[in-house]
This record gives C-alpha cells, structure tokens and sequence, in this order.
C-alpha cells in the first residue's frame, strides 16, 4: 500500500509538472505573437490641393448651341442635294438647289419690262418738261418703272433663294426631301442642322449651391467635366457659362449650361452624361483614405501609428469627401501615419505590423479648376 501512494504521488507531480511547462510554453507563444503585433495596412496623411465639387454629380443632358430648321423661302422642284445625312458642314455650304429656270425666265421677262418702262418714262420727262402731258400721265408713266423695279429685285432675290445654304458650321441631320420632290413653301421642313462646335451640357443642381455658384462665376470660369459610359479618352472638360433666371419650384432645382469646345466630337445632341462641377478647390488640405476614419460612441476617429509601432487613438474632425479620401480639418498634421485596415483588433497602445508598405494618398486635382 505504501508503494501505491508513492507511485501515485509521483505520477501526480509528474503530471502537474507537465502542466505547467505546457501552460509556460502557450505564455510564451502568446506574448511572442503579441510582440510580433497586429498585422495592419496604413497609409500616410498628406497636404494636397482639392477639388470641392457636387455629390452625387448631377446627370447632364447635351444640347446643342443652335438648332436651325430648313425651309425653302420658294416653291418648286428640287433639283439636286449637295450634301450627305449626317455630314459636318460649314456656314455658307451649299445644301440645295431649287430648280431656278422658272426664277430666271421671270427675271428676263421683267427686265425686258422695265427696260421698256424707263425706255417710255424718259420719253414722258421730256414731253413733261416741254409740258405736253399732264401731271397723271407722268406719274402713272414714273410709277409703272418703280413698280418694274422693284419686280426685277424681288425676281433677282427668288432666284438667289433657289440655292438653299447652311447657316452656320453643323451637322446635318436626317434628309426629309429628295431630288425631284416639289417643295412647298415656306411649309415643308427640308433639314435640321445643329451646331455642336461648341455645345452645351444642361444639369440642375439643389438650390442650395446657388449662392456659392453665384459668387464663384462672379472670380473666374468654373470647370466642368464630362463624363459617360465607354469614354475612351479623357473627359471632355468645359466651363459654366448659365445660370437659369429662377428656381424650379417642383424639384427645388437650378437649372445650369455649361459650354464644351467638343473638338473631338466626344459630346452629341441627346446623349445623357455625367457633370463634375469644380466649386473651389481646398489649398494644403491634409487627407487620408476614408476607411481610416473610424466611428464611436465619441464621434469620429483615426488609429495613428506611432514610432514605437503602438498606435494611438485620436479624435478628428473630417471634412469633405472625395474619390475614396476625406479630409480631415482638426486633430491631424500630414505625414503621420494611419491605419487604413485591421482597427477592429486595436486598442489604444497595442502594437503593430505593418502589412505592406505605407502608400501617400494621391489625389489628382484638375489642371483648370478653379
């Protein structure tokens, strides 16, 4: 029986022994991972220049400068279309030419009339003068050539009319009449031609931005950029040239032009896009990626990583939002390093690893915003 609880009690001690080496070695792998740090991936805060522009962008609808109707001023036959559907003109382009050999053979018939009329009105002056006819024969004789005249100038205009030509550079749209078809006029629509060097870009903003809109035309043109679906080089960039006279009751909306070059034709009549509106730009902003700004129970927040590879918890202020970046107005000076990924393990003090290597936020400002 003694040997019993001899052996016991030694396979009791051996056992506790084993224990707590296994407990020490668990403690030491615990404190060797708590020194390793919490793995995290961090960013750097920096001072950069930042555009203040309208979110959500609003949706543009492109118009063109001008839209232009073609009506023949004459009636008749069309004798031959000089363009294609479709094609870029330039202002002066012959269009169309109305069929001119009735314009021309009632321009010789009244020219040979008025000859004839001042042929017979001289002939009246001097029996006048010598006075053989009566004032009423002269003058009927002086109104018959004034009349012819003006017969011969508006025979001369109707045939100028004949040849139909574009008003300005465009585009011509879809051909509503042939060759050989009769025109009537002025009733019958031949053409529409818009002009799209330059165009506009119409979008309505929330009434709230209309003083700070107001106030930013008053300085310097204000940038607007273009962009769409498929855009296969760079956004076309334009300037705010209108500010519509009153507010749209209904949507609470201000209706606003911008002019676009459109050099390149990236911009068509009809086509929707979406407007990017510079409304200032903020200088030497310091700003981080936004998902370094973390929310508490005592309002925002950022991990920073300090030298000693713990990180503090601090309390800032944030401002706008761009482009996945915020800008924070109190409590962050640029080049201190933040946490960007991996807060929900820290704590104030606990150290890290970092991940990868720190990236400086990058934010690209317009070259022409204001």
């Amino acid at each position: 029986m003694k040997n019993f609880f001899g052996f016991f009690n030694a396979g009791f001690m051996a056992t506790m022994l084993a224990a707590v080496a296994l407990a020490a070695g668990c403690s030491r792998g615990s404190v060797a991972k708590t020194v390793a740090g919490v793995p995290v991936l961090v960013a750097q805060a920096v001072a950069t220049n930042l555009p203040v522009r309208i979110d959500p962008p609003p949706v543009g609808h492109v118009m063109p400068i001008s839209t232009v109707t073609i009506h023949s001023q004459i009636g008749g036959i069309i004798s031959e279309v000089h363009f294609k559907e479709g094609q870029e003109v330039k202002k002066g382009d012959l269009l169309f030419t109305i069929d001119p050999r009735p314009m021309q053979a009632a321009l010789a018939r009244d020219q040979a009339q008025l000859e004839n009329a001042k042929i017979q009105f001289d002939r009246e002056q001097k029996l006048f003068d010598q006075k053989l006819v009566s004032q009423d024969e002269f003058d009927t004789s002086r109104s018959a050539r004034d009349t012819l005249t003006a017969t011969v100038q508006s025979d001369q205009l109707n045939l100028e009319f004949t040849a139909i030509r574009a008003p300005f550079d465009g585009v011509t749209g879809s051909l509503q009449f042939h060759e050989g078809n009769v025109v009537k006029a002025p009733d019958d629509t031949l053409l529409t031609v818009n002009q799209i060097h330059p165009i506009y870009v119409a979008f309505a903003v929330p009434e709230q931005y209309l003083p700070v809109i107001r106030k930013q035309m008053d300085g310097k043109p204000m940038a607007v950029t273009a962009t769409y679906e498929n855009l296969d080089s760079p956004p076309p960039q334009g300037e705010l040239t209108f500010i519509d006279n009153s507010v749209d009751t209904t949507t609470g909306t201000i209706l606003l032009k911008a002019t676009f070059p459109n050099e390149d034709n990236a911009l068509w009549p009809g086509q929707f896009v979406q407007v990017t509106l510079t409304l200032s730009e903020l200088t030497n902003a310091v700003v981080v990626p936004s998902q370094a700004v973390q929310t508490g129970q005592n309002g925002q927040f950022i991990y920073i990583v300090k030298p000693d590879q713990t990180v503090e918890e601090r309390p800032v202020k944030t401002g706008i939002a761009f482009d996945g970046e915020t800008v924070i107005e109190n409590g962050l000076q640029a080049g201190e390093t933040v946490v960007t990924d991996g807060q929900l393990r820290l704590a104030p003090g606990v150290m890290v690893s970092v991940k990868s290597s720190i990236q400086p936020v990058v934010t690209a400002s317009p070259t022409n915003a204001p």
